[in-house]
């Protein structure tokens, strides 16, 4: 059993294990010996983090263990973490670590590595890893008297970031376009209105104002209230709002409705079909997506493969099944034609793309699917139970799910990132989806105070 990584990395309350500076230097260390070990060369890696003020010091303890381990570090600074994702390839370096908790409050803080490809590690790296990081040799290991890595130059990390995510629409100009950018206070506060500005596009930002404390403090894609009210204020075409971290992003159609990842997916799936662009016939989302979507992906003969919650699972099966588009419905869109991960400014550019390809609004290229009624609720737990000794409540999911026969569906479990169940109910009609969520609700607090 795997005591640091989570569903998204290391992840929890800054100076609370496993997010303290020991185990930064450590994973430092391990990551050093990691890839060397697999390259017998020279080793370098690059790093990133997020505007939380803990970042700096979560950051100097993981650089400073790589580079006690004769590790080359190309500090890329504050900068999305798709950024640290493509840089790992264009820098040749052998692993990219990024100092985030992306949607979490700036109380949190975390650690995520990609390979040398670009692609986030495999749990079985993670395992490894794992096991290196809490060896008490690794605490004394250190390269030689006299010998230590290299601080690298990584002052362009943005400029060439901004050169890449532009470069996926080609030659199209954002000109006439009006957006409202919620950037989260976080790390996408300077690239995302750079880059859509630089493309023609009149851009009012907002939450880009970060003070290492306010990250995804009521702003980004995890309160799209912001950019309803914004876009119809500021009479924009649409409006789009990122996370803490920039790889994931939630947008509004000029009339406020809030556009989710499921119909993003869908309108680029089906406009990459009829451009005769699919290879294949297929997409990945989760198992959170609306039964509305999976309809409308039928009716459209496209094959949906669902996954377990998290955009690696989804990544693993669009690599295994040759998907080009797939993600969740939070908003980790993934273009796997373009990159290696969920990137909120990338999906932003070709969802801006195909409007003006199609002379289309975003509403109407949503208008493919119809979704069903659907509310998710984080009810804050003090410990994750096993969901089978949650009697009541699994009791409940089960007999509802069976009596909706396909029209609705309850789901219960534990987030991989908080203390937190998470409750997903979706039904038909909005009454009966209240209805069997409150029923839900009310099992799983018997089920938490009994135990």
């Amino acid at each position: 059993m795997k005591k640091l990584f989570g569903t998204d990395g290391i992840r929890n309350r800054v100076n609370e294990y496993p997010v303290t500076d020991l185990i930064a230097l450590q994973t430092g260390k391990a990551l050093a010996v990691y890839c060397r070990n697999q390259t017998r060369r020279r080793v370098r890696a690059v790093v990133a983090r997020d505007t939380r003020t803990s970042g700096a010091m979560l950051e100097s303890a993981l650089i400073a263990g790589m580079l006690s381990m004769d590790m080359d570090v190309i500090p890329l600074g504050i900068l999305p973490t798709p950024a640290a994702a493509q840089l790992v390839k264009t820098s040749n370096s052998d692993c990219a670590v990024v100092i985030t908790a992306s949607h979490n409050p700036a109380c949190d803080n975390g650690i995520k590595i990609f390979d040398q490809d670009g692609f986030k590690l495999t749990e079985s790296v993670e395992v490894m890893l794992e096991k290196m990081i809490l060896t008490e040799e690794l605490a004394h290991a250190h390269a030689p008297a006299g010998i230590t890595g290299a601080l690298l130059d990584g002052s362009d990390a943005l400029a060439c970031y901004k050169k890449y995510a532009s470069q996926t629409i080609g030659t199209t100009s954002f000109e006439g376009m009006k957006i409202v950018v919620d950037c989260a206070n976080g790390s996408a506060y300077r690239a995302a209105p750079e880059i859509f500005r630089e493309l023609g596009a009149e851009v009012i930002a907002c939450n880009d104002l970060p003070d290492g404390k306010n990250i995804n403090d009521n702003c980004g894609a995890v309160h799209p209230a912001n950019i309803s009210r914004l876009v119809t204020e500021h009479r924009a075409d649409l409006a789009l709002a990122l996370d803490g971290d920039g790889d994931r992003v939630i947008f509004c159609d000029a009339s406020g409705r809030i556009i989710d990842g499921d119909a993003i997916i869908g309108m680029n799936i089906l406009a990459a079909r009829q451009r005769g662009l699919l290879r294949n016939n297929k997409c990945a989302v989760t198992v959170m997506s609306n039964l509305g979507f999976h309809k409308a992906m039928r009716s459209n003969n496209i094959e949906v493969i669902t996954t377990d919650v998290g955009d690696q699972h989804v990544i693993d099966a669009m690599r295994r099944h040759d998907c080009q588009i797939g993600g969740e419905q939070s908003g980790h869109i993934i273009f796997l034609d373009h990159g290696t991960s969920g990137d909120g400014i990338v999906s932003a550019l070709q969802v801006m793309k195909l409007m003006k390809e199609s002379g289309k609004t975003l509403t109407e290229l949503a208008d493919f699917m119809h979704p069903y009624p659907q509310k998710l609720l984080n009810l804050p737990v003090k410990r994750k139970l096993p969901l089978e000794e949650m009697t009541q409540t699994m009791r409940t999911v089960s007999n509802y799910n069976r009596s909706a026969a396909g029209e609705g569906r309850v789901m219960v479990r534990f987030s991989g990132t908080e203390n937190k169940l998470r409750i997903l109910a979706e039904a038909s009609e909005a009454d009966e989806m209240e209805k069997i969520l409150d029923q839900t609700v009310k099992a799983a607090m018997a089920d938490l105070e009994e135990k």
